[in-house]
């Protein structure tokens, strides 16, 4: 149907389904970020596109910023307007687009990527699903507006345990935490994406759009205040050395040896 840098579109009937194009690990930046947002933009005035099916190539939905790269190192540098600044622009824009969205979460989604399979308004998830928001284990906030989103989709009390320790949730506890919406086998998830986005789609096009924007009413500008403040935390917490740490820490797969510097 169309491409928009690593994001390919495909229509279904009345879904499109918008895949990352970037495998295995689906890494991002605001490059990427930019073009899924493109993409819904675009599908937002195309009226035979009634329901977005979200979903990516390769091992993982998506592992987030790849700080071992430089468009990873380049996040927290000193100038807000570049790095994470961009990043999350771009990524408030995917608040603000107007068709329901289904993500196929066919590996994990950590970090970023968590935030991303945030946007949408419900999660497909197998058995190799796996969510993390493991920014205290490289040293920083969270950031991408989980620290808004997750708690108003899971209840403030699990998406603290989440934020606090940065674990890893699999995939039978994302669905009984609401996390996850539906369970299924990986050969079969993308179809269940897809049955769940054009069974929305088969209902009055306009109705549905309106119903998601009264029961999604204020979220994008919430979110765009909580960006504020976790790019702030973000820059402060970039600076010490227990974010070096975290970064080698994870990359390494070690416990992090942090001092609170």
């Amino acid at each position: 149907m169309k491409h928009f840098g690593d994001v390919h579109l495909q229509q279904q009937g009345h879904v499109v389904i918008l895949e990352l194009q970037r495998p295995p690990y689906n890494y991002f930046d605001a490059a990427l970020i930019s073009s899924v947002a493109e993409g819904l933009e675009y599908l937002d005035n195309i009226d035979s596109c009634r329901a977005v099916v979200l979903a990516a190539q390769g091992k993982a939905f998506s592992a987030g910023a790849n700080f071992q790269a430089e468009t990873g190192k380049a996040l927290f540098e000193n100038d807000p307007e570049r790095g994470a600044g961009d990043l999350y622009r771009h990524a408030l824009r995917l608040f603000r687009t107007r068709k329901p969205i289904v993500a196929a979460i066919q590996g994990p989604a950590i970090g970023g990527g968590l935030g991303l399979a945030l946007v949408a308004d419900f999660r497909i998830a197998c058995e190799h699903s796996r969510f993390a928001a493991n920014f205290v284990q490289l040293g920083v906030h969270a950031g991408f507006g989980i620290s808004h989103v997750l708690p108003r989709l899971v209840g403030k009390q699990k998406a603290s345990l989440m934020l606090y320790t940065g674990r890893r949730i699999g995939p039978k506890e994302a669905l009984e935490m609401g996390l996850a919406d539906v369970l299924t086998g990986a050969e079969t998830l993308r179809e269940e994406a897809v049955a769940l986005a054009a069974e929305m789609a088969r209902a009055a096009p306009l109705a549905v759009e309106s119903t998601r924007a009264t029961l999604r009413q204020g979220l994008a500008d919430a979110v765009e205040q909580q960006l504020k403040h976790e790019l702030s935390e973000q820059m402060h917490l970039a600076a010490s050395t227990d974010h070096v740490e975290g970064v080698a820490a994870v990359t390494e797969r070690r416990p992090g040896n942090f001092t609170r510097n």
